[in-house]
């Protein structure tokens, strides 16, 4: 007999990660299946903010701008490691939008939605300051806001991490191959890395397979009610550290768009992103030659020391599944969220589709879909997920240095920039990766630099991972920079890990 269950998720980007543990929650039973590892695709591959997404104003997105300004304080709360504060500096430009209107959007950004921790925007001199030292001597004023960064993959794991508390079973590297609605329910054919396939059944499907989402309307036969899916490709590159302080940069262009430069692990600054109609396979998308040239052009028109192609030390791209609404301007497409709601003649099991949406309003998503989901799956208990804090998250009053202080007091023994980085990752969750070591040899060998045994046990055993990639670019960004011996190094340990995988 398959397993049953009251609802199935199909993808394990942040949309499905974040309903999965929304329904979880409320105490429905759920399945999660996810075809590669989480957040392997779009939601690995984000401009990393939680933001209301200032730019969005001039489309007139007044209400996708207003609920992501408020899920930024929301979201900060309940994840103070992997989010944080982060000022934005908005040079003016005098070929570009006049400042009035600068002051007018920085005053709806800082109005549309209440402030705790954040604060508002002001006018900024650029004029002999450390914000202005990386720029061209022609840039002397401009403005400051306030958004915050996340560490985007992280937040997949910790939401599928807390689904899986609350009873959710998450399966990666499981690949949701057919779909057949019957006239109780759905039967799912699952199929795992190695072919072999499984049958489940679930009251409603929830179809988050980002840029596949159209290919699962298909799978579910339902493809003649497909609404239309607009893909859009958004790239990064990283280089070295291009400016001394913690603030990040936007930088407008003269075709409307801009561009971010920030802050990026310690040593680096990230840039991006672009927006360009995609038409491949999602699971091959790469930057490409002329967004490299666009991105550099632009940024290039604002730094006193321009970048080059050289400087560039790695590069992402990332397909974005936009909901089609004719806009023929890629920049333009809505970034809100469309859900498709399919229940057949009425009273048909029910198959939610969801189309677009954003990192920052994830959780509102997920809300909102289980708002619809609840009265079909005869389920009435209350939204719940504001005010709940998520694996690691339960941080003393979210004061991050406080508890870094803790944290090196109670693990003298563990290297500073170690500390640091468990901290950011973990959260409080850090003190379960070698509960019972008191020196650093606890660890266990150091496969890579910083990178030890404990911690590659940890996260294969805890998150998920699966190879090298999870770890060093998903889980961890300890890829960037290292050498490709350790690289290769880290890989073996998990061939070498084969058997334990096999266990879990």
């Amino acid at each position: 007999m398959s397993e049953h269950y009251d609802l199935l998720v199909v993808g394990g980007g942040i949309n499905g990660a974040g309903i999965a543990r929304d329904a979880a929650g409320r105490g429905l039973s759920v399945l999660l299946v996810e075809q590669r590892d989480l957040a392997s695709a779009t939601s690995s591959s984000s401009t990393k903010l939680i933001h209301g997404g200032l730019r969005y104003l001039e489309h007139y997105e007044f209400r996708l701008v207003r609920e992501a300004l408020q899920e930024r304080e929301v979201l900060l709360a309940a994840a103070p490691h992997i989010i944080w504060p982060l000022t934005f500096v908005l040079p003016h430009h005098k070929g570009l939008r006049p400042k009035w209107m600068l002051r007018a959007g920085l005053f709806l950004y800082d109005h549309l939605a209440k402030r705790k921790r954040l604060p508002g925007s002001r006018a900024l001199s650029l004029n002999g300051t450390k914000e202005g030292k990386p720029l061209l001597d022609q840039f002397t004023s401009g403005f400051s806001y306030s958004d915050c960064w996340v560490d985007d993959a992280r937040l997949v794991v910790l939401n599928a991490l807390d689904a899986q508390a609350r009873g959710a079973v998450i399966k990666t590297r499981t690949r949701c191959a057919a779909l057949v609605r019957g006239t109780d329910g759905w039967t799912a054919t699952l199929q795992s890395e190695d072919g072999k396939e499984t049958s489940v059944s679930a009251r409603a499907v929830v179809n988050a397979a980002g840029p596949w989402v159209t290919e699962m309307v298909n799978r579910a036969g339902l493809g003649d009610k497909a609404a239309g899916l607009r893909l859009v490709k958004g790239s990064h590159f990283v280089v070295p550290r291009i400016h001394p302080h913690d603030h990040c940069y936007i930088f407008q262009n003269g075709d409307g768009r801009i561009a971010f430069a920030i802050p990026y692990q310690r040593d680096y600054t990230l840039i991006g992103t672009t927006d360009v109609p995609y038409d491949g396979d999602p699971a091959e998308v790469k930057i490409n030659d002329d967004e490299i040239d666009y991105l550099l052009d632009l940024v290039n028109g604002y730094l006193a020391t321009p970048l080059t192609r050289a400087d560039i030390v790695w590069d992402y791209a990332g397909v974005r599944p936009l909901y089609d609404d004719k806009n023929s301007n890629a920049s333009a497409v809505t970034r809100d969220y469309v859900f498709d709601l399919d229940t057949g003649d009425g009273d048909a099991p029910a198959i939610l589709s969801i189309y677009g949406g954003k990192i920052t309003t994830y959780r509102r998503l997920a809300e909102h879909a289980l708002q619809k989901l609840c009265p079909v799956l005869g389920n009435d208990a209350s939204d719940w997920t504001a005010t709940s804090v998520l694996p690691g998250g339960d941080i003393a009053d979210g004061n991050f240095d406080r508890f870094l202080a803790g944290v090196r007091t109670k693990l003298n023994w563990l290297p500073e920039q170690i500390a640091h980085r468990w901290a950011r990752c973990y959260g409080t969750r850090l003190f379960d990766i070698a509960p019972d070591a008191t020196a650093i040899g606890d660890l266990g060998r150091e496969v890579a630099p910083n990178l030890f045994e404990a911690e590659l046990r940890f996260l294969m055993t805890q998150e998920w991972a699966r190879s090298a990639e999870d770890v060093l670019w998903r889980r961890t960004k300890l890829g960037l920079g290292m050498e490709e011996s350790d690289i290769n190094a880290v890989r073996d340990w998990f061939a070498n890990s084969a058997d334990q995988l096999a266990a879990q």
